[in-house]
This record gives structure tokens, C-alpha cells and sequence, in this order.
């Protein structure tokens, strides 16, 4: 018993220690204020070519324009689904990038209060003081429009577990994900030179671990950890809005609207790095998964597992097995197959046979286009027996039998020309004689476990 309890507690700190790190960060005393943390993307601002000259550019109002409220368990709270203090992460991302000079006009109301104060308690000193003038306002050759657009809840969810012997962890997760669009309008004539999209996601993540069994008669052990982790939301909105003015930047230079310090910050890392990601972009779908044709029209592959007979004797034994399988129209979610195989089935002494099939098929990937996918497969052929004799040599006695099989597995793209893939397959032969024994109400069948690899033909 106290084997069984230390190996199960073994278990939870073994899944603790892979869990992240933020269990073993948990708040135990108050913290001092600090500056605020930065996002990855503030850190390519750094990497950007110098500018020629800043940009004087005004920003009025970059406005929440989804409408939303957070969702509670109670309903919906009054608090809003993202920061409403958009405008000012728009402004210091401005700053941070070394490209714009921002000028205030948020609050340009106050702004000009202020001056009219100034000047009026000026008109009351000396008449030298009087005569002085406030310098004029700067004016903006660009506004910066555009917002918050959309806040999208649970766009992906799901989790997993598993309890043993009154042991187990489970783990939860969901996605929300926030969209900016941000847009430069020219103060000259009103033509907007340059729009820009960007998204991020917010994740949230559970993980619980808990024992709960008796450890002798009387004695019961009951424990349970775990933590949950929520992204902040104004730190993502914040780096979808560097990314926004990061990506103005470089679309700016590259369409020529303003120009960069020297001919040779042109070939700057940032620039080639950013249209390469714009290049990849148009591959890219709404969860982040890039999806392309990636499977040529014709695959060759070879697999190779295990069989297991289920048919009217008891106590069989797993034999292996391997088969080797061309495909057709490979690139398309729907392709045809044909597989040819040998191996062994049976159970010992009583019945022993080697086998030998052909099958065509057909073959539905549920995600063509992405590196992962699921499949399902159903095809028909032929399966042809010799039964081997008590010294595991095969007899001249030969009889075919029609098939039909199924399978259902999952494959994974090593490279776009070469995949691997596992799955497990079901014949159902159409005849109950195939073990020398016709009895009972079902035919005799196989199961087969196998993985195998693909070769993608150009």
C-alpha cells in the first residue's frame, strides 16, 4: 500500500514540474509597483532602419468599436470585453517606434483652454509681456484612425484528463482573440495612403490535480492543486497595436509614402523579414494554421504493425503484419488508394495461417491543407489464406476470400514531400469459413495496428 501511495504521488509532483512555471510563482506577499511589462513585438521597434524624417502625425480617437461586455457566470458584467484606453497605447507605440512624432489632440479641448489661460494671464503684465505671442500648434501631415473592431469569445476550446486509482490531473483551455485595424489618412487632400490589419489571441488555461483514495481502512488521503492562467487582456491589445504601427511602418517605406535615412537601410532585417511574413500571411487562416496545398498528386508508402484475428476460436495472438499502399490524387481531401499486404493470423496449434490482401479504397482527410490531419478510410478487395502446418511451414491449400475494411488515423507531415502516419484498420471478411470453423452468428474479422511513412511524389 505504501508503494502504491508513493509511486501516485510521484505521479502529481512529476505533472506539476511540467506544468508552467507560473504554479511556482504564486503571489505570497504584495508587490511593489514597477514598470509595465513589454511585449515581444515592442522589442523589433529596436530593429526598424532610421527614418529620414519623423512624421508628425495626430491621433483623435482610436475607439473600443465592438460594443461588447465581459461575460461572467452570472451573465454579462457592465465592465467592457477590452481596454477603452486604446488611444493611449496607439500614442506611445508611436513614440516607441522612432518614426512618429505624436501630437496631442485627444483632449485638445483641454489643450486649448490651457492656452487661452496663458494668454490671458500674459495681457496682465507688462506691456513687453503682452506683446508676446504663443507659438502656433503643430499640425499633423497624418491622422492615425481606426480602432478595436471585433473581440471574439471562445474561438477554440477543449482540454484533456485522466483518473487512476483515485488519481488524476485534467487541464482546460480557451481562446479569445481581439482585432485591430488601424489606417493613415493624409491631412492634405483626406486619401488614406495605407490600412492595416492585426489580430492576436488571448489564452486562458486550467490545469487541477487531486488525489482522492484510502490509504488503509480508516484513513483517507485527499489532496488538490492547480492554477489557472489568464493572458491580460490590455497586454494583448497592446502588442496588436505595435504590430499594427510596426507593419504601417515598413508598408510606408516599401510603397515609398516616406522615406528612410539611407539607401542602405533598404536592405534592413526587419523589412525582409516582415514581407516574407505578409508572403506566407495569405496561407495563414483564422486560428493561426497555415493551410496550403502540401501532398503532390501521387504517394507511395509502406507501413508496418500488427494483426490480431477475432473469429470463432479464443486466445488469439498478435502476428505482425506489413503492406504497401499507392495513392491517387494525394493533393485533394478525397484520393483513392490501393494497399497490398501480408502477414499471420491465428491462434496457435488449432489454427495458423498466413494471409496476403489487395484493397481499394477511398481516403477522406478531414485538413488537407495542414501539416496535421485526421483521416478516414473504407475500401473492398480480396484477402488470400494458406494455412500453415503444425510446423509453421504454409500448405498447398490456398482459398480467397472477398473484404471490406475500415481505418481511422492520423497523419503528420515531416516535410511537404514525406509523412508519417498510425492507424488502426478493421477487415471484415465476408465469409465465417476462413478459420476452417463456420459457427456462430458473426463472420471473422482482423484487427491491424500500423504506422508507416509516405513518400509524396512530385
Amino acid at each position: 500500500m505504501k508503494t502504491t501511495l508513493f509511486y501516485t504521488l510521484m505521479c502529481v509532483f512529476v505533472i506539476l514540474l511540467s506544468s508552467c512555471a507560473q504554479y511556482f510563482h504564486q503571489p505570497l506577499r504584495i508587490s511593489e509597483a514597477r514598470l509595465g511589462a513589454e511585449t515581444p513585438q515592442f522589442r523589433q521597434f529596436d530593429a526598424l532602419p532610421a527614418p529620414k524624417d519623423k512624421i508628425v502625425a495626430a491621433v483623435y480617437k482610436f475607439r473600443d468599436q465592438t460594443g461588447q461586455y465581459k461575460n461572467t457566470q452570472a451573465g454579462t458584467s457592465w465592465s467592457t470585453a477590452v481596454t477603452q484606453g486604446a488611444t493611449s497605447i496607439l500614442l506611445r507605440a508611436m513614440e516607441e517606434s522612432g518614426w512618429f512624432v505624436p501630437i496631442e489632440r485627444e483632449g485638445l479641448s483641454n489643450l486649448l483652454n490651457e492656452r487661452k489661460i496663458i494668454r490671458s494671464s500674459m495681457s496682465n503684465y507688462t506691456e513687453e509681456d503682452h506683446n508676446k505671442l504663443l507659438p502656433p500648434l503643430v499640425f499633423a501631415g497624418i491622422i492615425l484612425e481606426g480602432g478595436i473592431i471585433s473581440f471574439d469569445s471562445n474561438i477554440m476550446t477543449g482540454g484533456a484528463g485522466a483518473r487512476y486509482f483515485g488519481a488524476g490531473a485534467s487541464t482546460k483551455y480557451r481562446e479569445d482573440r481581439v482585432t485591430i485595424y488601424l489606417r493613415a489618412v493624409s491631412t492634405s487632400n483626406g486619401r488614406i495612403l495605407k490600412t492595416i490589419y492585426t489580430s492576436k489571441t488571448i489564452l486562458s488555461q486550467q490545469i487541477d490535480v487531486g488525489v482522492f483514495r484510502f490509504v488503509s481502512t480508516r484513513r483517507l488521503l485527499e489532496a488538490e492543486t492547480g492554477f489557472t492562467y489568464n493572458e491580460p487582456g490590455e497586454m494583448a491589445v497592446k502588442e496588436a497595436i505595435e504590430k499594427a504601427v510596426y507593419a504601417l511602418v515598413i508598408e510606408g517605406i516599401v510603397e515609398n509614402l516616406w522615406q528612410v535615412k539611407s539607401k542602405q537601410e533598404m536592405e534592413n532585417e526587419s523589412i525582409r523579414q516582415y514581407m516574407a511574413e505578409k508572403d506566407i500571411n495569405s496561407e495563414i487562416d483564422a486560428f493561426g494554421n497555415r493551410v496550403a496545398p502540401r501532398r503532390a498528386t501521387f504517394g507511395l508508402g509502406i507501413r508496418g504493425g500488427g494483426l490480431l484475428y477475432q473469429g470463432d476460436y479464443r486466445g488469439s495472438q498478435v502476428f505482425p503484419g506489413g503492406e504497401i499502399n499507392v495513392e491517387l490524387f494525394a493533393h485533394r481531401p478525397i484520393s483513392l488508394d490501393i494497399n497490398t499486404g501480408i502477414g499471420r493470423m491465428g491462434i496457435g496449434d488449432e489454427f495458423n495461417a498466413t494471409i496476403s490482401y489487395a484493397t481499394l479504397g477511398v481516403k477522406y482527410r478531414f485538413f488537407n491543407l495542414l501539416r496535421t490531419t485526421p483521416y478516414v478510410r473504407v475500401g473492398a478487395g480480396v484477402v488470400t489464406e494458406v494455412e500453415n502446418s503444425l510446423d509453421g511451414r504454409p500448405s498447398l491449400t490456398k482459398n480467397t476470400y472477398p473484404e471490406v475494411t475500415s481505418s481511422l488515423g492520423l497523419e503528420f507531415l515531416l516535410k511537404k514531400n514525406l509523412g508519417i502516419s498510425g492507424a488502426v484498420n478493421y477487415h471484415l471478411y465476408l465469409s465465417d469459413n476462413i478459420d476452417r470453423l463456420d459457427q456462430g452468428k458473426y463472420n471473422d474479422f482482423l484487427w491491424a495496428a500500423d504506422v508507416g511513412i509516405t513518400y509524396y511524389l512530385k
